[in-house]
C-alpha cells in the first residue's frame, strides 16, 4: 500500500509529459518570458534622463555645451532694443522733433531750429526734462565711442558707433564722462544734459541723433524697436520709393533752402535771396554779386 502511495506523484507527472500540448506550453511559456526581458532591456537603454540628471551633468567637470547652448547667447544679443538716452524716460519730454517731409505741418514746424533769423531742419530730437534742470544722458545701444569734441554751437559732442553701420550721436552735453575708444553698455552714463548757442530756445536738453549707413533716421521711430528693425525699414523704403532721394534733392533745390542742423553758420552769400538787401540805387553791383554767386 506505502508502495502505491509512493508511485502516485511520478506517475502523474509522467503522464503529464506524454500529454502533447505540455512541451508546446513550455517553450511559449520560455520565449514569452525571454521577449518581456529584451523589451524591459531596450526602454531602459532608451529611458530619457529626469532634471536631476541634466543638473548634475552641468555641474560636472567634463560637461560640454551643445552646439544649440551655444548659438542661444547671439540671438539673445540681438534683443537689444533702441532705448531713449536718458536715465529716466519719465521725466523726458521731446521738445523738438525730427524734420520729416512726410510728417503733419505742425510736426514739420516743430522740427525747425531758429538760429540767426534762420530756419535750420532738424537732424535728430531734442529731449529736456519737465523742470529745465540736467539730467544723466545713456548710451542708447551698446557700443564704441568713436569721437568726443567741443562744439561751439553744438557744445560737447559723443559719437558712438555699432554694429550693422549704426551711429548714435549725442550733443549739447554739458559734462562728458567718456572718451573716444571706451565700450559702453547700453545705459551707461555718457554725460548731462546742457545748453548750447544752437538750441538756446530749448533750454538744458541733449540732442540726439540716430544714422544707419551714415543716413539720419527719425529716432521716435525706433525707441523700444530693436535694431534689425531699422534695416527692415530702410529695405522697405528704398523698395516702396527708389526715387525718393531724386525726390526730396529736387525739392530742395525749388524750395526757399532750409540748412541743416550740422551747418547753422553757412555762408549767407550761397543764399540767392541774400542779394535782396542791397539798395536799388546798387543794381549794378548786385547783378555782379548774383552773378559771382552762381559761379561759385
Amino acid at each position: 500500500m506505502n508502495e502505491e502511495n509512493k508511485g502516485t506523484p511520478k506517475n502523474k507527472w509522467s503522464r503529464i509529459f506524454r500529454k502533447k500540448w505540455f512541451f508546446p506550453a513550455l517553450y511559449l511559456t520560455i520565449a514569452a518570458l525571454l521577449l518581456s526581458a529584451v523589451v524591459w532591456y531596450q526602454n531602459l537603454e532608451n529611458q530619457i534622463p529626469n532634471a536631476t540628471d541634466i543638473q548634475n551633468k552641468q555641474d560636472s567637470d567634463d560637461y560640454q555645451p551643445t552646439p544649440s547652448e551655444d548659438d542661444a547667447e547671439p540671438v539673445l544679443e540681438q534683443q537689444e532694443v533702441i532705448k531713449m538716452p536718458v536715465a529716466d524716460q519719465e521725466q523726458a519730454e521731446i521738445v523738438t522733433k525730427f524734420f520729416d517731409y512726410n510728417a503733419e505741418q505742425v510736426d514739420r514746424e516743430n522740427a525747425l531750429i531758429l538760429h540767426n533769423n534762420r530756419f535750420y531742419q532738424s537732424t535728430g530730437v531734442d529731449i529736456a526734462s519737465a523742470d529745465d534742470e540736467t539730467f544723466n544722458v545713456v548710451a542708447s545701444l551698446s557700443g564704441t565711442v568713436t569721437e568726443v569734441k567741443e562744439d561751439p554751437l553744438l557744445g560737447n559732442v559723443v559719437i558712438l558707433s555699432h554694429e550693422n553701420d549704426v551711429t548714435t550721436y549725442y550733443s549739447s552735453l554739458e559734462n562728458v564722462v567718456v572718451a573716444a575708444g571706451d565700450k559702453v553698455k547700453q545705459g551707461d552714463e555718457v554725460g548731462t544734459a546742457g545748453k548750447s548757442i544752437f538750441g538756446k530756445d530749448n533750454g538744458t536738453h541733449v540732442h540726439f541723433e540716430i544714422r544707419k549707413d551714415g543716413k539720419e533716421v527719425n529716432p521716435e521711430t525706433y525707441f523700444n524697436q530693436s535694431v534689425s528693425s531699422l534695416n527692415d525699414s530702410l529695405t522697405e523704403e528704398a523698395a516702396e520709393n527708389p526715387e525718393s532721394v531724386k525726390d526730396e534733392e529736387a525739392t530742395n533745390d525749388t524750395e526757399e533752402p532750409i540748412d541743416s542742423e550740422e551747418n547753422p553758420d553757412k555762408d549767407k552769400t550761397d543764399d540767392p535771396a541774400s542779394g535782396d538787401d542791397v539798395d536799388d540805387e546798387d543794381s549794378n553791383e548786385e547783378t555782379d554779386d548774383s552773378s559771382n554767386t552762381s559761379g561759385a
